[in-house]
């Protein structure tokens, strides 16, 4: 891969509207083509026989079932409303 230009930083600073002087653009340069090297050695490794994963991670699902219950009535959940009308809660308009 090609080494990482100070150009290229300036364009992709540019993009997402981040402001960066000449000194920030070679230090954002020399660092980004060290990563892109480091991640390149990922290359010279055999992964024919590495099964492909979703996370590196065995997560487990750590949520309740979702089982049905008892909830409240409709009666209770309007108790407290300022203001109901047949059953349900009346809100201000917002619509003309």
């Amino acid at each position: 891969m090609s080494d990482i230009s100070k150009d290229q930083v300036k364009h992709v600073a540019h993009l997402a509207r981040l402001a960066i002087n000449e000194d920030e653009a070679d230090k954002l340069a020399d660092q980004l083509d060290s990563i892109i090297t480091y991640a390149e050695q990922l290359n010279e490794l055999d992964t024919d026989d590495v099964e492909p994963t979703t996370h590196v991670l065995d997560l487990k699902n750590v949520l309740r079932k979702d089982e049905p219950k008892e909830w409240i009535t409709k009666e209770e959940a309007l108790k407290n409303a300022p203001d109901k009308q047949n059953g349900l809660f009346r809100v201000p308009s917002i619509l003309e």
